[in-house]
């Protein structure tokens, strides 16, 4: 702000209020622009679906071939010849969209389709006491090309219910979108298994459920199975941006090796982050072997150092995050009994687990595997 500026501003107003004022004014700005850029979406939707859908009807009542949408083609970009929309892969993609989305524009899907989407279930019980049969999805807050990318790669209508309300609700791109079902992600979601229900007051509970998953898929690190806790620890470190968008949506990352003292002890937590949505710290325990029910003792030792030497008043309850590379469910469940402090457990994946390494390997001895295997294991003591 330049001087003469300056001097206006003092003659009426604080700079901190135009301050203030400016900020609204941006805000307005964006959403005006971002409210602009949402129709424009949905009446290029719209477009598409008319069109699909007469494309369908004169199939349907003339008995037209698939000859139509060829000529449709050719016609359409001679008279729109900067328009790249009309290809004859475009126009087939509108018949199908039209014919999977009677319903534009939302997709409606009978609750009795999505009981077997476990991830669903809070949503279905509040439609229920609503008395609604149905789950209503607006299909306009996602791109033209996240649905042909949807239409092609999930076949459910359901499970494309749940991706396209996943991708709004965290900003995926159409990319974004599609790693994360080939990572499995509505099957991971929510999966992980945890104490939350007794460790965390409802609804914090159920939001804290869904914010984690199992699996974790750290594929983006390449092959790191032969390496120790710390070597991925820095891996993860030095790829921030894929490591938290594996995470989901409102994590963010405060540090590695995260220095503590207790009892005139230094302690190092593996990697410390805060999520945003519920407002807490989450302390992320890395180990490369299979789950033990002692790792639970020492999470649950830095939950409380955090908490208390860390935590704001403001803060919720710190949750721990145990990463293992496998585990055994039933075992993770009895570890977890008579743990007050919030804790969720989960295995992580890379591209190559170790046994798969180990036995692309038929010179290493058994003995040097089961030295490498106890190296992983002493960092723990770390």
């Amino acid at each position: 702000m330049n001087s003469d500026n300056e001097n206006i501003l003092s003659q009426s107003v604080s700079a901190e209020e135009y301050v203030a004022w400016r900020s609204l004014i941006v805000s307005r700005i964006e959403q005006s622009k971002l409210k602009a850029i949402f129709n424009v979406n949905a009446e290029l939707l719209s477009l598409y679906w008319s069109i699909g859908n007469e494309i369908l009807q004169k199939q349907t009542k003339y008995g037209w071939g698939a000859q139509v949408i060829d000529n449709l083609s050719h016609d359409l970009s001679v008279r729109f010849p900067d328009d790249r929309g009309y290809s004859i892969r475009n126009l087939k993609y509108m018949r199908q969209f039209a014919q999977s989305y009677p319903d534009f524009p939302i997709v409606q899907v009978p609750l009795a389709q999505l009981e077997g989407i476990r991830v669903w279930n809070l949503a279905l019980s509040r439609l229920r006491a609503e008395g609604g049969e149905f789950v209503q999805v607006p299909l306009a807050q996602i791109t033209w090309y996240h649905h042909i990318s949807l239409l092609s790669k999930v076949k459910n209508l359901a499970q494309r219910a749940f991706y396209i309300a996943e991708t709004v609700k965290n900003g995926w791109s159409r990319d974004v979108m599609l790693m994360q079902i080939s990572n499995g992600y509505i099957d991971a979601i929510g999966n992980a298994v945890n104490n939350f229900d007794v460790a965390l007051p409802s609804p914090i509970s159920d939001l804290a459920k869904y914010t984690f998953k199992d699996p974790y898929n750290f594929s983006f690190l390449g092959t790191v199975a032969l390496q120790n806790e710390l070597s991925i620890e820095k891996e993860l470190a030095s790829r921030v941006t894929d490591f938290l968008l594996e995470m989901g949506r409102g994590f963010a990352f405060v540090g590695r090796q995260y220095h503590i003292e207790v009892g005139n002890d230094d302690y190092y937590i593996d990697i410390l982050m805060y999520n945003l949505k519920l407002h807490c710290y989450v302390v992320v325990e890395l180990k490369s072997v299979e789950f033990r029910p002692e790792f639970v003792s020492k999470l649950n030792f830095y939950i409380s150092a955090i908490d208390e030497k860390v935590k704001q008043q403001e803060d919720k309850p710190t949750i721990g995050l145990l990463l293992c590379r496998s585990k055994s469910n039933e075992k993770a469940r009895f570890a977890l009994r008579g743990i007050t402090q919030p804790l969720g457990i989960a295995e992580y994946e890379t591209q190559q687990l170790f046994a798969e390494v180990a036995s692309s390997l038929p010179q290493m001895e058994s003995d040097i595997v089961d030295s490498v295997i106890d190296e992983e294991v002493s960092h723990d003591d770390k």
